[in-house]
Formats: C-alpha cells, structure tokens, sequence
C-alpha cells in the first residue's frame, strides 16, 4: 500500500520520478490534497538542512581538503545515483512513529556532539537522520532497500583522528616488515627497527602516509560497492569486504618494498617527490584490478551455485 493520494494507475512506483509525477499529477488534479503532500516533505526539508547545515559543511570542507577523505567526493555522489536508480518500493508507507524518533535522536546526537566538538559523531547525525526522513516518508522496508546508498554515505565519513593513530602505526609496522622481507629476497642488506628500514646507504621511513590507511578506506569502499552492486548473497559481500584488508596491506608492502629497491640500485630520489606519488597510484590501480577480479569470479561462482540449486529444486519436484 501506498500513501492516500500518491498512487500511480498500477498502484506502484518504479523509480523516484514516477513518484515525483504522481504528487505532481495530483496536486494538478486537487491543489490543496497536493500541498497536503507536498508541505510535510518541504517543511522536513527546510528543517533538515537548517539543523544540519555546520556538519554537512564540515563535512564537505574535509571531502574537498584532506586526502584521506577525499573518497566522499566521490562516494556521496554516487549514493544519490544509486538511491535514484533503486527507486521507491510499490508498496512504501511512512512509518511516523519510528520515523519521527530516529529524527529526534538525529538532532540530541547532533548538539551533543557539537557541545563536545566531536565531528564522527555530529556527522553520523546526519546519516541518521536522513534515515530518519526515508523511514518517516516510505517505511522501514525503503531504507532496506536504500541499504547500498546509505552505507556509502556512512564510508564517506573520516574517521576520527584517535582511531586512524590507532590504526596507522601498526599498518605503519606491517608494511615496513613486509616491504624488509621482500627486500631480503633481492639481497639486499636490511635492518628493520620498527617503521625504520635501514639498508647500505640509505634510511627508509615508513611514515604515516604511508602506512596504506588512505588506500585501506579506499577499497573497503570500492568492494562494498562493487558486492552492493555485482554480488546477490551478503555472506559473500562480507568475504569481499574482508578480502580487501589483505590485498591493501599486501600492496603496501610491495610499495615499501619498490621504494627500497629503486633506491638502492637506481637512483635515491626515487624515493620521495613525484616518482613515489606516481608508483603509489599505479599499486593502487593494481589493487582495484585485484579485487574487481576477486568480485567477477565470485559473481560467477554465485551464479553458477544458485544456478544448481535451482536445478536440483526443480529436479526434486
């Protein structure tokens, strides 16, 4: 079932045009049963963006200036498209209840966290409360379906700056023995002190930057959107997810390791400026290839299973 006076002849809505044009079709047949439609989206609307103005900002602002965040750029984009292409379910009904508590929770978790200037948190208000809207407006089942979008919108918020220190330095240790171990299979004399590799000549710091964060939250992102979009079961989704943090740090540590070997047998400015920035990019287009290969076999792998299990069903009956 649908809202009284948004239906279309079939009684369904394939995509958020269709659904846009029947409000418009009705507000043209019976004025004031459209601004009865259209007031309460427009009022959510205009108070959303009032109330959420400084973290969609703050937001944005990082997006455009901090490389480690610079994904959102992308992703937020793209959620919209995906939203858009997913359209409303035939049988959306607003959930007013539930709908107005994810609301209310939104807008306390958004002060708080503004009292306390804490911005993960006043961000994630505002993934939180366009759920909030989607619930109100089309029911629960629409954020479900809206479940790809969303949690692009959630992978486009930076973490906080105490988890990703957390999180580089031992990044920072693993690619640094990583990369010392492939340096030894070459012969090359090394010594490893923690993120410190020394070899004949030379000193290699594996800094923060280069601990692979930024590439980790790149793939991550690219894999639950490639599963989102290519993979039906979400056990394998979260297989292709979880297969990402290996072949992040694994590609970390053959950049450690090309770094070492360039500046030992080629030329020591190979290790910094452009020439390091350019090898960085390449090893990530080599993981993007890596698990879009990953996301192909096991999208035929899946067809193939669900395939025989169709199979066996109908051979059953």
């Amino acid at each position: 079932m649908t809202q009284a006076g948004t239906t279309t002849p079939n009684g369904s809505y394939a995509s958020v045009r269709q659904y846009a044009a029947g409000i418009v079709g009705t507000a043209r047949v019976d004025p004031l049963a459209g601004v009865r439609l259209l007031f309460p989206a427009l009022l959510a609307g205009a108070a959303f963006i009032v109330l959420f103005a400084q973290p969609i900002a703050l937001l944005v602002r990082d997006w455009w200036s901090l490389p480690e965040a610079g994904h959102g750029l992308l992703l937020a984009p793209l959620a919209v498209w995906l939203a858009w292409k997913a359209g409303i379910r035939g049988d959306a009904r607003g959930n007013v209840g539930l709908g107005l508590g994810m609301l209310a929770l939104a807008v306390v978790i958004r002060y708080m966290a503004g009292l306390a200037a804490e911005l993960f948190t006043m961000r994630a208000s505002v993934v939180l409360a366009l759920g909030g809207l989607t619930v109100y407006h089309f029911g629960f089942r629409q954020l479900l379906r809206w479940w790809l979008p969303f949690l692009l919108i959630g992978l486009s918020i930076p973490l906080p700056e105490l988890v990703t220190q957390a999180l580089a330095l031992p990044l920072q240790f693993k690619a640094s023995q990583l990369g010392a171990a492939l340096l030894r299979t070459r012969d090359i004399p090394v010594l490893l002190t923690g993120n410190v590799i020394r070899i004949p000549g030379h000193e290699l710091f594996v800094t923060e930057a280069c601990s692979g964060l930024r590439s980790l939250t790149a793939l991550l992102s690219l894999a639950v959107l490639m599963g989102g979009l290519m993979l039906r079961l979400p056990l394998v989704r979260v297989l292709l997810v979880a297969l990402a943090i290996p072949i992040a740090i694994a590609i970390n540590g053959v950049r450690v390791f090309l770094t070492g070997f360039l500046v030992y047998f080629v030329d020591p400015s190979l290790g910094t400026g452009f020439m390091h920035m350019t090898e960085g990019w390449l090893l990530f287009v080599v993981s993007f290839v890596c698990i879009a290969a990953i996301t192909w076999l096991a999208a035929v792998v899946e067809r193939r299973w669900t395939s025989r299990g169709q199979l066996v069903e109908v051979a059953d009956a």
